[in-house]
């Protein structure tokens, strides 16, 4: 085998891997845009279900105007965001004024013991898991991903090609507290 030969061999073998590391990033990038859509499915879903749990309430808790004032305003937030991490603050700021509406539901019992609204509940509840399984999944495939642009020799390409870390969908401190919500009667 002559020089040229082997230097030939090494340019292809050199392209192959090239080829290889930058449509694995293009198939990892993929994943995690599908992953942040599934956390959109999931947050759209929420969103509808908002304005039936409101007017459910409402009719309950007529003078409890600035509680659904703050989750209208939170809902509306939500579905304007664009970004994640907009999406991400948005979701917090969701959380936390469903939680005062079902502090206010909790003090009348005839609201609690609806049909409608333990049904509205439930389907919250359905997608509240829903909800934390996409984030689970969008997290998994950014923790891939910047594992790649992190890792030598990966990393080279990732820099040649600008594929940088993407955000996690992380949780806010005040929202890894332990919270208890009882609706029983």
């Amino acid at each position: 085998m002559n020089t040229t030969t082997v230097l030939l061999i090494i340019v292809a073998l050199a392209l192959v891997f090239l080829v290889a590391v930058y449509n694995r990033f293009v198939v990892l990038k993929a994943r995690i845009e599908e992953a942040f859509s599934g956390i959109d499915v999931q947050l759209k879903r929420r969103t509808d279900l908002i304005p039936n749990l409101v007017s459910t309430v409402k009719g309950y808790a007529k003078h409890e105007k600035s509680v659904f004032e703050n989750v209208t305003k939170a809902r509306s937030g939500l579905m304007k965001a664009k970004s994640i991490d907009e999406k991400a603050s948005a979701n917090n700021m969701l959380t936390d004024a469903l939680k005062t509406l079902f502090a206010v539901a909790e003090n009348y019992p005839v609201l609690k013991a609806s049909e409608n609204f333990k049904d509205l509940q439930r389907q919250l509840e359905d997608t509240e898991d829903k909800i934390a399984y996409s984030r689970q999944f969008y997290n998994s495939n950014v923790l891939e991903f910047n594992t790649k642009v992190k890792s030598f020799p990966s990393n080279i390409i990732a820099n040649m090609f600008k594929f940088v870390f993407q955000p996690y969908f992380e949780t806010p401190e005040s929202e890894k507290a332990n919270v208890k919500v009882d609706f029983s009667a």
